[in-house]
C-alpha cells in the first residue's frame, strides 16, 4: 500500500459510508467522500486523488457520465461499486475507463484486496521500469522477450501485443473492446471471438496447464485479467 494514499469514495448510502470510512482510515488512507456525481467531479477536478470508488446509482447521474468526465483529464483508478448486476453495466462501465467492478453487496476482504491491486497498477504506469513479472512469467518491454520459468516464450506480434496490454493493466479487467483496439487497431472491426481465440494461443505458451489458467484469466462476460506482480 501507498502510504496515505487519497482516495474519493463517491456513495449517496450514508450506512455505506459509516462502515467504508473508518475501515479504509484504519488501513492506513486517506478518505473523501462526495455523494452526487456532480461534486464527484468537482472535488475530483480539484485535488489529487489516487482512487476513485465510485457507485453508479448516484441521485443526479448515472456513475458511467462521471466516469467518463473524470477520463477527460486524469487517469485515476476507478473502482466502481454497484448493485447493478447486469453484465451490460459492468462492460460499459469499464470501457469508459472503470479499472474494475464490485458488486454489491461485497466483502470487505475482496474490496480491499481490490484497492490494493488498483494502487499497484497506478505505481506500475508510473514506473520507469521495462519489466513486468508474475509468478513464473516475466516480460522485459524494451526487448520484447516474455520467457516463462527463465525459458524464452516465442510469440507472434498480436500475441506479445496483446499479452503486453494485459501486463500494463495487470490486477484490472481488460474488456474484449479494449483489447481488440490495442491488438488490432481503433477502427478495427474484429468480433470478440477472435480475442478469445488469440488469448488461448498466449495461454498455451505461458500457462502451465492452459485448461486451467492462472495467470491470463478470464472474467465472464467482461473479458480478462492478468495475474499482478505480487497476486497471490
Amino acid at each position: 500500500m501507498i502510504p496515505q494514499s487519497r482516495i474519493l469514495v463517491v456513495d449517496d448510502e450514508p450506512q455505506l459510508l459509516r462502515v467504508l470510512r473508518p475501515t479504509l482510515a484504519t488501513a492506513g488512507y486517506d478518505v473523501t467522500t462526495a455523494e452526487t456525481g456532480a461534486s464527484a467531479i468537482t472535488t475530483s477536478a480539484a485535488s489529487q486523488f489516487d482512487l476513485l470508488l465510485l457507485d453508479l446509482g448516484l441521485p443526479d447521474m448515472d456513475g458511467k457520465d462521471v466516469i467518463s468526465r473524470v477520463r477527460e483529464w486524469s487517469d485515476v483508478p476507478i473502482l466502481v461499486l454497484s448493485a447493478r448486476d447486469i453484465e451490460a453495466e459492468k462492460i460499459e462501465a469499464l470501457d469508459r475507463g472503470a479499472d474494475d467492478y464490485v458488486n454489491k453487496p461485497f466483502a470487505m476482504g475482496e474490496l480491499m484486496a481490490r484497492i490494493r491491486a488498483a494502487l499497484r497498477g497506478r505505481q506500475r504506469r508510473y514506473s520507469t521500469q521495462g519489466r513486468f513479472k508474475a509468478a513464473e512469467l516475466e516480460i522485459d518491454f524494451s526487448t520484447r522477450r516474455v520467457s516463462v520459468f527463465g525459458e524464452e516464450v516465442r510469440l507472434t506480434r498480436r500475441e506479445y501485443d496483446l499479452l503486453r496490454t494485459m501486463a500494463l493493466h495487470a490486477g484490472k479487467v481488460v474488456t474484449h473492446k479494449q483489447l481488440i483496439a490495442a491488438v488490432w487497431g481503433p477502427q478495427a472491426s474484429v468480433e470478440a471471438q477472435f480475442v478469445r481465440v488469440l488469448v488461448g494461443q498466449v495461454r498455451q505458451k505461458i500457462e502451465e496447464d492452459s485448461s486451467v489458467p492462472r495467470l491470463l484469466l478470464t472474467e465472464a462476460g467482461l473479458g480478462y485479467r492478468l495475474r499482478s506482480e505480487d497476486e497471490e
